[in-house]
């Protein structure tokens, strides 16, 4: 199954989703979809086996790793959005949306939307995480996302 997950920083989303269980591919880059929402945001296409990491666990991870339920002044950088291929998997989307609105204090502003183009980033930001676990960035943003999906979804991390 093929999603484009957009909310937050694509260097923090690439690092989180590439360390699950049942994710064949990580695309960190742009996508774009419909109007309103059709300017290029930051986001990354993930390929996964709903059999082994369910659609659910997936959005929940999302919601978990970005300001899922606030609207702030980059939101036309960062949309909150699930981007899907086909009409029955943003169906189960906004199923799975609805279902974990209840673990969250403030409604949620993550909207399923159709994928329409995705572009790759350049090379050298690619894995950027992998390449620099080091650098501020990373210690500061991502390594905080890894230890909580580590600890809240153990069962999903590999």
């Amino acid at each position: 199954m093929t999603l484009g997950l957009g909310g937050g920083c694509h260097w923090c989303t690439e690092a989180v989703f590439a360390r699950l269980k049942g994710v064949s591919a990580v695309s960190q880059g742009w996508i774009s979809s419909v109007a309103p929402n059709e300017a290029f945001s930051e986001a990354i296409e993930v390929q996964f086996d709903p059999e082994i990491i369910p659609l659910e666990v997936i959005i929940h991870i999302h919601l978990r790793t970005h300001s899922s339920a606030s609207e702030h002044a980059m939101r036309h950088k960062y949309r909150s959005a699930i981007y899907t291929v086909r009409e029955s998997d943003a169906l189960a989307a906004e199923a799975s949306l609805a279902a974990l609105q209840p673990h969250f204090p403030q409604p949620l502003i993550t909207q399923v939307l159709p994928l329409v183009a995705f572009r790759l980033n350049s090379e050298e930001y690619l894995d950027y995480y992998l390449k620099n676990p080091e650098k501020p960035f990373c210690k500061i943003y991502i390594d905080p996302k890894i230890r909580q999906i580590t600890h809240d979804f153990s069962p999903y991390c590999s």
